[in-house]
């Protein structure tokens, strides 16, 4: 495991020899390929990657967060780029340039560690949520004028809430009452007393702070469509390796996965030759004991890796 200015790399030697090696087979040409660290966060894999890499070796990571950016500026090695954007834009690359494309997705330690970025219910501070905070809507500026309807299918959805609803009714009058909220303590006190039942051993603000962040960040749709775009910036034989944190996550890209590693038939044509399936299912790995213990963040990752197909 790599600390990094307080953030510890969740499933490193795991994510990382996946792109590489997988039940001993390894890529051919890996380690002169292109890889793509599709979340930099503070760059535990983006490093034990570049260790791999030949001289001709090449490494893009992409990362929202502008800290994430500047602690990149650290990393002088000139195979190692870094683009200030989302990794929905993972389609700009060329077609067929990847032999690697990891994804370590949800929020980093630094952000939840820093009140000002108001990720946590632990801290008080601003209510923001915002991965890039040069740009975008932050989550006090868009509760101040959502509706009760839309709060509370956000709240559902997102954060798989089943008290959505008196949680958005609360928060739409606690605005008509006292003007909106603006920090983090106010809306984890006011989910607080919302939320009667609580599930053991949970803050019953986390569903609502988690449903907030990824809406405000489209955090599935970015996932979705970095996803689709895999299929045609990685080379065959390249891999694909996401770690996800939460069961929404995990959904799309175990969906995801499984819709591409068979074979496509065509209902209107039964008697066409299926198309070959894209991707190749490697496996799914959960963190270790060991790992767990030393750092209880990474209890919930999940790990799948997937092999593109040739064309």
């Amino acid at each position: 495991m790599e600390a990094l200015r307080n953030h510890t790399t969740v499933m490193l030697s795991e994510a990382v020899e996946a792109l590489f090696s997988v039940g001993g087979v390894a890529f051919n040409g890996a380690a002169e390929a292109t890889y793509v660290d599709a979340t930099f966060g503070r760059g535990g894999h983006s490093r034990s990657i570049l260790s791999r890499l030949d001289d001709s070796g090449r490494l893009i990571a992409f990362d929202r967060d502008p800290e994430a950016v500047a602690e990149a500026a650290n990393i002088t090695d000139p195979r190692f780029s870094i683009r200030h954007e989302g990794f929905s834009q993972l389609g700009e690359l060329p077609a067929a340039s990847i032999g690697g494309l990891l994804m370590d997705l949800g929020v980093s330690s630094p952000q939840i560690d820093s009140p000002q970025r108001g990720f946590s219910f632990r801290f008080d501070g601003p209510l923001d949520m915002r991965m890039d905070t040069t740009r975008g809507e932050s989550v006090a500026q868009w509760l101040e004028t959502a509706e009760i309807n839309q709060i509370a299918e956000v709240i559902r959805d997102y954060g798989e809430e089943r008290f959505a609803g008196p949680i958005a009714k609360a928060i739409v009058a606690r605005r008509q009452e006292r003007g909106p909220i603006s920090s983090t303590a106010e809306l984890a006190q006011l989910v607080a007393d919302t939320v009667k039942t609580r599930e053991q051993g949970q803050n019953p603000a986390t569903r609502t702070f988690q449903a907030f962040r990824i809406f405000i960040n489209a955090e599935l749709e970015e996932l979705q469509q970095a996803l689709a775009a895999s299929l045609d910036v990685l080379q065959a034989g390249g891999r694909l390796a996401v770690i996800s944190f939460h069961s929404l996550e995990d959904r799309i890209v175990k969906q995801f996965i499984a819709k591409h590693s068979k074979e496509e038939y065509d209902r209107r044509n039964p008697f066409a030759a299926p198309k070959d399936m894209k991707l190749k299912a490697l496996g799914r790995l959960k963190p270790s004991d060991e790992e767990v213990a030393a750092n209880p963040r990474s209890r919930s990752a999940i790990l799948r890796v997937a092999q593109r197909m040739p064309a």
